[in-house]
């Protein structure tokens, strides 16, 4: 008879072991799901945060940069251009403005033909190399705002080109 009373208290006692084994692997299962999920929440909060910094830095420098109280424009008539587009004949109109730092070097661009006329062949050659696939996106748009501000740097010097502002942009089709 004691077998029969070991064999039962021996497989109850075997019986109660398993669960809390398993129970204890979920635990560790839970707790390491856990962990992982925190690190990876914060290395993607680490690199939101990363990226944003750099964007609200320019932003203020950009803000900070130019005393619009001083600035001045040099507004040129409409460019109407051939784009660059294989296979089809594609045209674009914009008007375009560069606001400078200083009013007075606005002011001495605009009565200046040659300067004016210089730069109006610089951006003419820009655009004529552009596609419309390209400079229909924003970020087509954007990059050639900095390719005209540029020119208008090398153009214009010692003058502070600051922006290049569109006021009519239109892809013909």
């Amino acid at each position: 008879m004691s077998d029969k009373t070991d064999k039962p208290a021996a497989e109850g006692a075997g019986a109660a072991a398993k669960p809390a084994n398993a129970k204890k692997g979920r635990g560790k299962l839970f707790a390491i799901l856990g962990v992982v999920v925190l690190v990876l929440a914060g290395g993607g909060g680490t690199a939101f945060w990363m990226m944003r910094a750099p964007a609200e830095a320019a932003e203020a420098e950009h803000a900070e940069a130019i005393d619009l109280s001083k600035a001045g424009i040099v507004k040129f008539e409409p460019f109407i251009v051939n784009l660059a587009d294989p296979g089809a004949k594609r045209f674009l109109r914009v008007s375009v403005g560069i606001i400078l730092r200083e009013a007075e070097e606005a002011k001495h661009i605009e009565e200046s033909e040659v300067l004016r006329m210089q730069l109006r062949s610089e951006i003419i050659d820009l655009l004529t190399t552009q596609t419309s696939d390209h400079i229909v996106t924003a970020e087509g748009k954007a990059a050639l705002k900095q390719e005209i501000l540029e020119r208008a740097h090398h153009t214009l010097a010692p003058a502070e080109a600051h922006d290049v502002i569109f006021s009519d942009f239109v892809v013909q089709y």
